[in-house]
């Protein structure tokens, strides 16, 4: 059943020029036109994709729509010497407006971009996506870099390997905390970023942090839209280690090998892979997203 109720649809003109009339209730209701992005129809919702910045366009009416808005990710941490590894880094804070009322007019959009990868120290924060007149969801923290803590975000980033590093702190409604990195006796480990639906793990044994799991609540954008990863999005970077013996996990972001941070997925708001040692570059963090959903 539509906000109208029960109804019947009557069209006027043609092209881009058509324009809907919702009957219902004894009068004629103007059905909202709305532009920018990227167009997609699927199970009786229009969806319009912003994966760069760009304007929702509202005109005719106002629009009653759901809205899906995820920073950057943050990218992992990377050591400054040999033996030593960094922590994940964070998602980007993810927020949803539900039945979200936009008025006519014109709403600026800008992307979140992932957190640049990086050769040592503590990773890089991602940066904030912004909607006109919603809360800004906050980049994802950059994982911290061999005795570092993970820096705070939407999620935020795994520590650096240390006995005690802490990982960041997320921003409240938007993630979840990164896990802490840890030194033992056969090297040390990274936390993981922390990830939308589960805050990242702490690092133990000889095996980095996981990365915390991205959510799949909002896979059915995901599958309308063909964006996230298997459904998910905002996934936490993985901790790396400075032996052979295991690798950081992530459920949507990069994940992490004895060597090499892995970038996270582009346009999820994922958090990238920590690193060890000083020889390559840790992975960049994801970029961010907004989809704008409407009934058709």
């Amino acid at each position: 059943m539509s906000r109208y109720g029960q109804r019947s649809r009557l069209t006027g003109g043609t092209g881009a020029n058509t324009i809907n009339y919702w009957f219902g209730g004894g009068t004629f209701i103007p059905a909202a036109v709305v532009s920018g992005g990227t167009l997609y129809n699927s199970g009786g919702y229009n969806y319009r994709v912003f994966t760069g910045n760009g304007t929702l366009g509202v005109t005719v009416a106002s629009l009653t729509a759901d809205i899906l808005r995820i920073a950057g990710g943050g990218s992992g941490g990377a050591a400054s010497g040999a033996n030593e590894v960094g922590g994940g880094g964070g998602a980007g804070g993810l927020l949803y407006s539900s039945s979200q009322t936009l008025s006519i007019g014109d709403y600026n959009i800008v992307i979140g971009g992932g957190g640049a990868g990086l050769s040592s120290a503590r990773g890089n924060s991602g940066t904030d996506t912004t909607f006109t007149g919603l809360t800004d969801c906050k980049g994802g923290g950059g994982g911290g870099g061999s005795y570092n803590v993970g820096r705070d975000g939407g999620s935020g980033g795994g520590g650096g390997a240390n006995a005690g590093t802490t990982g960041g702190t997320g921003e409240s409604g938007q993630g979840t905390n990164g896990g802490s990195g840890t030194v033992n006796g056969g090297g040390s480990v990274g936390g993981g970023g922390g990830g939308a639906a589960g805050a990242g793990g702490n690092g133990a044994g000889n095996v980095g942090g996981a990365g915390g799991n991205a959510t799949s609540s909002y896979s059915s954008f995901a599958s309308a839209t063909s964006t996230g990863v298997v459904g998910s999005y905002a996934g936490g970077g993985g901790g790396s280690l400075s032996n052979d013996g295991g690798s950081g996990g992530a459920t949507g972001g990069g994940g992490a090998t004895a060597g090499n941070g892995g970038a996270a997925t582009v346009n999820t708001g994922s958090g990238s892979g920590g690193k060890r040692q000083q020889d390559q570059p840790s992975g960049n963090g994801g970029s961010g997203i907004v989809i704008v959903r409407w009934l058709a």
